[in-house]
């Protein structure tokens, strides 16, 4: 992959080292008759992830992984791998690399649009990967401008075809900021249906109490999205994990969060809205024993309803 010129892709810091991206894929963005040559740059990289190596506990050095018969047990050589498909128990057809490359589709390094389509259309379901599209020459920033400024004052998007790393994919392109944003897409195929997936939900009604509840939640909760305020929580303690265990800090273990009193959806409803909720009673559980008849029999009687017994069997007597 060739570098990116440093004039139209703004630079990044990593580990105060300054790094330039590197073009994903290079070809023309491709509209009728209109060719303008740009490239795709990965919008979310995940090489400033965290990452671990396997190392032998004894030794310290890494190690690394071997392919192997799984009936021998022998180590396999790289000229013997080779692309199987299983068609039944233990039963594979074998393909060639060659027979592969035969039958992928051949690139011709251009992102064909399609069509255009209302920005409403297209739900994000589909949405797979992002790139950021801008121009490679001083050439093609005219050509450039007046495809993104057309889209961006019809409010379209654009769906084009390319093959990228050597498979055909759709994707959807919109204006972004001072350039375009391209979208890869996933097949109808490749996406579960929604009423297959939520055929288990019963059809509740929300009303009352609850739904005007829910409404208030919803409005005091309202705002708007910044990224900015949202974190990693897991790279963030992976990152202070290793750097405990390089600095030789001790290794602080997270709190568990306190358990919640709720005990039925309303109350958590109330709670939420800043209603205030009664301090919640004990609950018996279903089924739990009471007195017992031979305890009911056992209570002493009073004293003084002995004495009105007595009386009154000496009044009967007189």
């Amino acid at each position: 992959m060739e570098r990116v010129p440093p004039s139209r892709v703004k630079t990044t810091s990593l580990g105060g080292l300054v790094v330039t991206p590197r073009a994903n894929w290079k070809g023309y963005l491709k509209i009728a008759e209109l060719a303008c040559p740009v490239a795709l740059y990965t919008a979310a990289p995940t090489s400033e992830r965290v990452a671990f190596h396997i190392l032998n506990r004894e030794t310290g050095h890494r190690v690394h992984r071997k392919f192997v018969d799984a009936d021998s047990g022998d180590e396999v050589a790289a000229e013997n791998q080779v692309k199987g498909y299983e068609i039944g128990n233990d039963e594979y057809v074998i393909v060639e690399a060659e027979e592969v490359a035969a039958v992928l589709p051949e690139s011709d390094k251009a992102l064909s649009v399609e069509a255009f389509v209302a920005c409403h259309d297209v739900d994000d379901i589909y949405f797979d990967r992002p790139y950021y599209l801008a121009p490679t020459t001083d050439l093609a920033e005219q050509a450039f401008a007046v495809i993104r400024d057309g889209m961006r004052a019809k409010n379209v998007m654009a769906v084009a075809r390319a093959v990228l790393f050597r498979r055909l994919r759709t994707l959807l392109i919109r204006p972004h900021g001072a350039g375009l944003l391209a979208t890869t897409l996933y097949f109808n195929y490749q996406v579960r249906s929604a009423p297959d997936a939520f055929q288990e939900i019963p059809e509740i009604k929300t009303k009352g109490e609850m739904l005007d509840l829910a409404k208030h939640i919803i409005d005091m909760k309202r705002g708007t999205f910044d990224p900015r305020e949202f974190r990693d929580r897991y790279e963030a303690a992976l990152t202070e994990l290793v750097r405990a265990k390089v600095e030789g800090k001790p290794i602080r273990a997270r709190k568990a969060p306190p358990a919640s009193k709720v005990v039925n959806l309303m109350d958590a409803l109330r709670q939420s809205a800043g209603v205030k909720v009664p301090a919640a009673r004990a609950i018996k559980p279903t089924g739990a024993p009471g007195p017992t008849p031979a305890k009911r029999t056992a209570r002493k009687a009073k004293p003084h309803s002995r004495k009105r017994a007595a009386t009154s069997h000496r009044r009967k007597a007189g």
